[in-house]
């Protein structure tokens, strides 16, 4: 009998037996676990875990086997093939260096996603867009075409059946509304080391200040600009021998790889959200 691979992740009031009663529901039907991590927020008094494993049950087979569990843990789970590629929407203006970053990784087959279509409110980026086969849509905006526009990537993600939106350098600020549709599957690249300098030139505000640090943050997107759950940092160490343009350049860098990693960790189901932070389990 041939099995299927899927990650189940869940989140449950943390309370003995939890571990006991997912691992004996896998092992009565015939599954394999492959790797396991979980943690117990002892603050908030909820558990949390990711299991990889591999079971000869089909997706709605083992969805409602874990249904039926749920209601005695009040359990919270979300089950996926890991055949299935996510599909992400790629949202960005004019700086293509973490387009470009995740465009390569896919191509290059380091990042195990779908991109199925870029979005932009400018036109600059398409031809590096296309030159991976991927569509482009331009979306103009204005503060009197702001619903419109944020109704018509809606649109793409329902068209592209989207999974997660990515803003990729993206530099307007979303709607409520559109935050909330977009709730937990939407994460932005902020280029500073949250809490930032906030306004124009950060670098070079940055370079004023002496810095001896720089860095990305990698969030999931809410109505409250750049202080969503955080899901990665990077940083990189500068000194005074640095120019603002050497701090932009260092700077791109860490943002890519940053926004590399919390794409893959979103869409491998190694991020799960605690309130207003995040529990990784990375590799």
């Amino acid at each position: 009998m041939t099995s299927a691979e899927y990650v189940l992740t869940l989140s449950c009031p943390d309370r003995p037996g939890v571990v006991a009663a997912v691992s004996g529901l896998l092992a009565g039907h015939g599954g394999n676990i492959i790797e396991s991590q979980q943690f117990g927020d002892r603050v908030e008094q909820r558990f949390f875990m990711r299991v990889q494993f591999a079971s000869p049950l089909s997706e709605d087979e083992l969805r409602a086997a874990f249904a039926a569990l749920a209601p005695e843990f009040g359990m919270e789970f979300e089950l996926r093939d890991v055949a299935r590629r996510p599909r992400v929407l790629i949202m960005v203006s004019r700086f293509g260096h973490c387009l470009n970053d995740l465009l390569y990784r896919v191509r290059s087959g380091s990042l195990d996603i779908e991109i199925v279509a870029v979005a932009s409110n400018h036109p600059d980026l398409r031809p590096l867009t296309q030159s991976y086969g991927v569509d482009y849509h331009h979306l103009p905006i204005s503060p009197e075409t702001k619903a419109r526009q944020e109704a018509e990537v809606l649109a793409l993600v329902e068209h592209y059946q989207v999974d997660l939106v990515v803003l990729a350098r993206y530099m307007q600020v979303l709607s409520e509304d559109l935050c909330a549709k977009l709730a937990g599957r939407a994460i932005n690249i902020h280029h500073s080391f949250l809490p930032s300098f906030k306004g124009a030139k950060p670098y070079h505000q940055a370079h004023n200040r002496g810095v001896k640090l720089i860095g990305a943050t990698a969030h999931y997107v809410t109505s409250h600009l750049d202080e969503g759950p955080i899901i990665e940092q990077e940083v990189a160490r500068v000194n005074h021998s640095h120019s603002p343009d050497d701090l932009a350049a260092i700077g791109r860098d860490v943002e890519c790889v940053a926004l590399a990693r919390a794409v893959r960790w979103h869409c491998e189901q190694r991020v799960l959200l605690d309130g207003h932070k995040t529990i990784v389990f990375p590799r």
